[in-house]
């Protein structure tokens, strides 16, 4: 019988395999696509395996040496990395299989290369879960943003790599000028990056060696330090990668980019400053409000957006900001909600982008004006995006209803009312901007509008979904992916609990 500490080198490993085997054989698509899904599988599989260890208690640990003294590349895994390792192994199956069918249906080049920065960036994110530090949180992270660029810049257009030097330039620059320094001195204050219960900044080491005022600048360096969290004024880096391919997007918004980020912010309040220390001195309170300005800015931003992906953007920086709002509240409803909320949005926002992509590839339509009717020609993708919307606003029967509730609880226990009001204006604004899509696909008539630049290429239509009704829907490799993750939004309503129960002990100091 396999070890905690074996499945932990299986897990890290695994994608590292896929990528050997998608260059391997990239001459051979079908047979890359294949290795590529097993090895995705295979990944999830082991995932669960160790789930079933650290969800019991165990907390096992594999320690892979000294870079220099005080900086271990080193893994441990604890519940809120093993959730996130659950999701982006999880879902790297789905995007894989949506890949497939999107790739081909819209005979994307450079397969291969995407395949594997694809598994890289997996790899990057299993890393980033399973940290035991803060240095091998920073390196995981650092290889997501290299690893994601060839696939901001896939198309290979100007306009593809225009948005390519923004994301690499502003995620670059702030780990660089802010997270280098905020990991440099924490390990001055505490003597130590590991991450511990209650908050490394807790420890005797650190005691007197920083101030109130310091911990909330320390704070500032890590919640803007941290990019990909896409907290305002360091957020355009997200809309700028839109230009990538949808599967991109998908990756970018759900299964590991922007989730690394959240996950960091999350991981960090916890175990660096530990949410007793951030609740008693105060010092979090600027980023639950920054946080809110950001939830309320983006999604006032995206109403305004008429490209689907563009609004899609600006809704993902707002919901990001409900994590992040988590952290700043620390208390253990708002920490747990922020935990939830990476599990909820990861499933809810994924649908949306598989829809967008699923649409694109079918009618090349960008633009929400454009898909007015398409419902009846689309019922799968429209029913799948009405169904991810309600989790990301936050009702019954999506997961997103109780993320969204332990968030407001937060808000409520800390007497912070402005931030619950702005939960709920979002909330309301989250409406406006997602609901009218998919009500004007079903009810209004079809308008056989066309993008300008696709004037005369076929569409990607899948015979099968293609009937005597009039449905006209994307390639099965990509609907499918798409009503699954559709359903996963509800099932999760159903099994918060367990996410509750499997989050509790982060709030917990030992």
């Amino acid at each position: 019988m396999m070890t905690a500490e074996t499945l932990i080198g299986i897990a890290a490993g695994l994608p590292l395999l896929a990528l050997f085997l998608i260059y391997a054989v990239g001459r051979w698509a079908n047979v890359r696509e294949a290795c590529t899904l097993l090895v995705s599988t295979i990944l999830f599989a082991v995932t669960c395996r160790l789930s079933s260890h650290v969800f019991s208690g165990e907390r096992p640990a594999v320690d892979l040496g000294e870079m220099l003294p005080g900086f271990r590349i080193a893994f441990e895994v604890e519940p809120l990395g093993m959730l996130f390792a659950l999701v982006a192994s999880g879902l790297w199956i789905l995007t894989t299989v949506y890949a497939i069918g999107y790739m081909r249906g819209h005979h994307e080049k450079n397969q291969t290369r995407f395949y594997a920065c694809f598994a890289i960036a997996i790899f990057a994110a299993i890393a980033a879960a399973f940290s035991a530090n803060l240095f091998t949180l920073f390196v995981a992270y650092e290889l997501m943003t290299v690893s994601t660029y060839p696939l901001v810049t896939h198309h290979g257009t100007r306009e593809a790599r225009d948005g390519g030097r923004v994301y690499l330039g502003i995620l670059l620059s702030t780990s660089v000028a802010f997270f280098m320094l905020a990991v440099a001195w924490t390990w001055y204050v505490a003597g130590t990056l590991d991450f511990t219960a209650g908050g490394v900044l807790t420890s005797p080491h650190a005691a007197g060696k920083i101030s109130t005022l310091g911990l909330g600048v320390l704070l500032g360096l890590f919640a803007f330090g941290i990019g990909k969290a896409a907290l305002m004024p360091f957020h355009r880096w997200l809309p700028a990668a839109m230009v990538a391919p949808t599967p991109v997007s998908a990756l970018l918004h759900a299964v590991a980019v922007v989730k690394v980020g959240v996950f960091s912010i999350l991981k960090v309040t916890v175990y660096i400053f530990g949410i007793d220390l951030l609740s008693s001195t105060g010092v979090s309170i600027w980023l639950a409000y920054a946080a809110g300005a950001t939830l309320v800015i983006a999604s006032l931003v995206a109403m305004s957006k008429d490209n689907l992906k563009a609004r899609l953007a600006y809704s993902t920086i707002s919901q990001l900001a409900y994590i992040t709002l988590g952290a700043g509240l620390a208390t253990q409803s708002s920490v747990i909600g922020g935990g939830m909320h990476i599990v909820m949005h990861a499933v809810g926002k994924i649908t949306l982008f598989f829809c967008a992509g699923a649409i694109y590839v079918a009618t090349h339509k960008k633009n929400i004006s454009d898909m007015r009717g398409l419902g009846r020609q689309m019922p799968f993708t429209f029913a799948a995006f009405l169904i991810a919307a309600v989790s990301i606003i936050g009702l019954p029967p999506g997961g997103g209803a109780w993320s969204k509730w332990f968030l407001a609880m937060g808000t409520v226990e800390t007497h912070l009312y402005v931030l619950t009001a702005a939960l709920m204006l979002s909330s309301l604004l989250n409406i406006a901007y997602l609901i009218p899509i998919p009500i004007q696909a079903f009810m209004a008539p079809l308008e056989n509008k066309s993008d300008p630049s696709h004037e005369g290429e076929p569409s990607a239509v899948d015979p099968s979904l293609a009937g005597a009704a009039g449905i006209q829907e994307a390639p099965m490799m990509c609907v499918v992916p798409l009503c699954v993750t559709a359903i996963l939004s509800v099932l999760l309503f159903f099994f918060a609990d367990w996410i509750y129960q499997v989050l509790l002990p982060i709030t917990v100091a030992s």
